[in-house]
């Protein structure tokens, strides 16, 4: 018997087969980290099994180029971030896909702060002084990233904005090689995430100023905020949230959204990122829309005013 379009398009999403969660970045990272977490999550809430694939390049855009051309029936999602859904599309002339138009939003993850490093002999104690030190002294103007194009990267050319002076910024392919070298006084200082940090500080080879969001976090309580430390209107924080191809049915989103929130609301899934630094967000599909709408042009005045390049 020949099935009829109409019921072939009845069928029961998700069981014709797995899902594959896409991560645009190499295992191990905060991306990674959460496809792992809401794969499981998803998996037995859909009763489906959902797959993580790790398809890492060009600062998440050949992942996110492969969404992009997926078929838009459900079985393909990927979790996005603020390169990919932000940054990208003002530091890649060749891109390759649409951070809007391609993409359906599905739920807002999770924010993740940075905080403000220097080295743990450097002699800099506070926000302050390390504006006192960079207006004082030309020669020790200058602050390591993880990566031309990266958040810590656009930190850093904030924080130059803000204070009306140009800083030099030396990228590396990675942050522990950046981190060693602020932490040894050959760059003054840096931004990146508190967990990523937390080896060298506890052994006192790096030391936290401030942190980037506009409130102060959990795992760290007594760290003031860059704007209470003196630096008005900073705020910077990377983000993590999970999309679909566009054209994905509406439903599909909804059901996805409504997982991924339940999902973030249990205890394990809490700890295990709270632990990480990250500070627990969920919402909805058109509350990630609402957020891209205001991220994409105003990472893009600052990749602008700066000449910022992922080259």
């Amino acid at each position: 018997m020949v099935m009829s379009p109409f019921a072939q398009a009845q069928t029961p999403w998700p069981s014709a087969k797995p899902i594959s969660y896409i991560v645009p970045f190499t295992p191990g990272g905060s991306t990674d980290v959460i496809g792992r977490t809401l794969a499981q999550k998803l998996s037995e809430s859909l009763k489906q099994s959902v797959i993580v694939e790790n398809k890492p390049g060009t600062g998440g855009g050949i992942g996110a180029n492969y969404v992009a051309k997926a078929a838009p029936d459900g079985y393909t999602i990927m979790g996005g971030t603020i390169s990919t859904h932000a940054i990208n599309v003002s530091l890649y002339p060749n891109l390759g896909y649409d951070p809007v138009k391609d993409f359906a939003p599905v739920s807002l993850v999770a924010f993740l702060p940075n905080v403000l490093l220097v080295g743990g002999n450097s002699g800099i104690n506070s926000v302050a002084e390390l504006i006192e030190v960079l207006k004082k002294d030309p020669n020790r103007r200058t602050f390591a990233s993880s990566g031309a194009g990266t958040s810590t990267h656009l930190a850093g050319e904030l924080l130059a904005d803000r204070l009306g002076i140009k800083l030099t910024h030396i990228p590396y392919k990675g942050t522990p090689p950046a981190m060693t070298d602020v932490s040894t006084g050959q760059v003054v200082f840096m931004f990146d995430q508190l967990t990523a940090a937390l080896p060298l500080i506890q052994a006192g080879k790096l030391k936290v100023l401030a942190v980037t969001t506009d409130k102060r976090i959990a795992v760290s309580p007594d760290t003031p905020t860059m704007i209470e430390a003196g630096v008005a209107d900073f705020k910077m924080f990377s983000w993590q949230a999970v999309f679909a191809p566009k054209g994905t049915p509406q439903p599909i989103i909804d059901r996805l959204s409504t997982d991924i929130s339940n999902a973030l609301k249990q205890p394990d899934v809490k700890n295990k990122l709270t632990e990480m630094g990250m500070v627990i967000v969920g919402g909805s599909p058109s509350e990630l829309a609402t957020l891209m709408a205001s991220e994409i042009p105003r990472w893009s005045e600052l990749i602008k005013k700066s000449k910022a390049s992922a080259n």
